[in-house]
């Protein structure tokens, strides 16, 4: 529990003084000895079909990804074994949408709130809410004209910020 504890404050300032940048800045090397410290295990997935690798917290395992779901651009699903919480990676065409243009978009949408651009790892994104849907998202644009989404949820659970939030910091090139 401590350790736990430890973590979860470790985190807490890392992601306050992230957030209070003018443009918000996540890094793997500030989020890795918080979850080291907390004893916070899990793994790195690598997507070789796009260069990028995510870290997991132990218990969101792969999920068998059905034809339809790669035909909707979906290269990674993670969920605990009883399906409370996922974290999902699609790639999709966006037709050479520009990050900015993808941010006013979304800020466009009626269910989409809190749509902020940042980077993570030193990768332009864009982050935005979904809360109907009870998830948080960042969004990456390629130079191919796609896009590298990746979703995670739920967003009401407790110190669901923290997890996802070192989700979201791990994101980088592989």
């Amino acid at each position: 529990m401590k350790k736990l504890l430890a973590f979860m404050l470790a985190l807490c300032l890392l992601m306050t003084v992230a957030l209070a940048e003018a443009a918000p800045a996540l890094n793997w090397s500030d989020v890795e000895p918080a979850l080291e410290a907390g004893g916070v295990a899990g793994q790195f997935y690598t997507f070789d079909e796009i260069a990028v690798k995510i870290w997991l917290p132990e218990g969101l395992d792969p999920v068998e990804l059905s034809d339809e779901d790669k035909a909707n651009g979906y290269i990674g699903y993670f969920a605990l074994e009883d399906n409370s919480a996922a974290v999902s990676i699609v790639y999709v065409d966006v037709n050479g949408m520009s990050l900015d243009d993808y941010a006013a978009y979304l800020s466009s949408e009626a269910d989409v709130t809190e749509v902020e651009a940042g980077t993570v790892n030193g990768l332009p994104c864009v982050s935005y809410m979904l809360p109907e849907q009870d998830v948080m998202c960042v969004t990456f644009t390629t130079e191919a004209g796609y896009a590298l989404e990746v979703t995670c949820g739920p967003t009401s659970e407790e110190n669901a910020e923290l997890v996802w939030g070192a989700v979201i910091a791990s994101i980088q090139p592989a």
